[in-house]
């Protein structure tokens, strides 16, 4: 479904000497031509989602670790807000960039505590870990990095497997209504995913696949299993229904039953679906259809899979019934929905 359009999410890339040039140019493009190439293309009107500004110390050019010279739009102590920080990668030697960045660090922490998502892609992870924001939380960067990372910052669940990684943002004031999320995307072209990720989170899916096809991007690469479900995901604190959400996702193929997994975490049925209602507006039951229907959806996106194994691998025996299952979330049969959005139909 078509996210409707208001006024463009600011995104703030920051920009800093020895940066990897084209994820910093590269994340510019992407969220820059979002909403603009597509509608190029089809003849539509141009809607811009994003308002995308690469911000540096005093608003100083940026020195990118093969040379090129970029000029920052603005400095970042002047940014009071923003819907998306993104850390793009170090190029030059990490520790080298921390050392002469520990200023740009109090300003990521500053931002922290805003309503802003925080995402970093590949080495960029070292800025967030050394600003305290991954503590206890799970993050993922480059896996020749992996071991570095671990030694300098044993607090943080590094997953160096995942592709991307999300973990919800907690602010340490009563006074701060903190709503965002970290996202941490590995090395290399994790980057695309990472940015259809946002996109999708932001413009939703639709505007997101529109953006992989103009790229040619292949969104379908690696393990994907931790942010299949990035938009059934809502803030909320209750740590055992977290437990059960995270169950869920990693399960969802095998016979699920309420009344299991309501004994899996020591409450009766009844009040599993209170704590579900009360923290992500649905009941376990619809939970584990969303989450099948989701990846469903980039199962069908792939375009090399046919209905009945795609009922096979998201956990349903009877096609009809996923069939009905399907239309009522989407308004449109797996096969409708795979001739519109399948990759392999351009």
């Amino acid at each position: 479904m078509l996210v409707p359009y208001s006024k463009p999410f600011k995104v703030i890339i920051v920009g800093f000497d020895g940066v990897l040039g084209s994820v910093l140019a590269g994340a510019l493009d992407l969220f820059s031509f979002t909403g603009v190439s597509w509608q190029r293309f089809a003849d539509e009107t141009v809607e811009p989602r994003f308002d995308v500004q690469i911000a540096s110390l005093g608003g100083v050019d940026i020195r990118c670790s093969n040379r090129l010279i970029m000029q920052a739009h603005c400095d970042i102590k002047d940014v009071i807000e923003c819907d998306l920080l993104l850390i793009p990668t170090i190029g030059d030697s990490i520790d080298k960039v921390l050392n002469q960045n520990s200023e740009l660090i109090v300003h990521i922490k500053r931002l922290a505590t805003t309503k802003a998502d925080i995402a970093s892609n590949c080495s960029g992870a070292f800025f967030l870990a050394r600003a305290g924001l991954l503590d206890g939380k799970v993050a993922t960067t480059h896996w020749g990095y992996a071991n570095k990372f671990k030694t300098d910052f044993p607090l943080v669940d590094l997953q160096e497997n995942q592709f991307v990684t999300q973990s919800k943002i907690q602010s340490k004031s009563e006074s701060t209504t903190q709503s965002g999320h970290i996202f941490c995307a590995a090395g290399g072209s994790a980057f695309y995913d990472l940015a259809l990720l946002l996109i999708e989170r932001y413009c939703g899916r639709e505007i997101s696949t529109q953006v992989a096809k103009t790229q040619i991007i292949d969104s379908k690469r690696g393990n994907q299993n931790s942010y299949t479900n990035v938009t059934l995901h809502k803030p909320h604190a209750d740590q055992l229904v977290k437990q059960v959400q995270v169950f869920i996702e990693e399960n969802f193929k095998q016979p699920l039953q309420v009344s299991h997994l309501a004994a899996m975490v020591n409450v009766t049925p009844r009040t599993l679906n209170r704590r579900f209602q009360s923290c992500v507006a649905m009941r376990p039951i619809e939970y584990i259809q969303a989450v099948r229907i989701e990846q469903a959806k980039r199962l069908l996106e792939s375009g090399n899979v046919t209905i009945k194994s795609l009922t096979e691998q998201v956990g349903y025996d009877d096609i009809s019934s996923f069939t009905r299952l399907f239309k009522r979330a989407t308004e449109l049969t797996p096969k409708e929905y795979q001739e519109k959005f399948s990759r392999l139909a351009i």
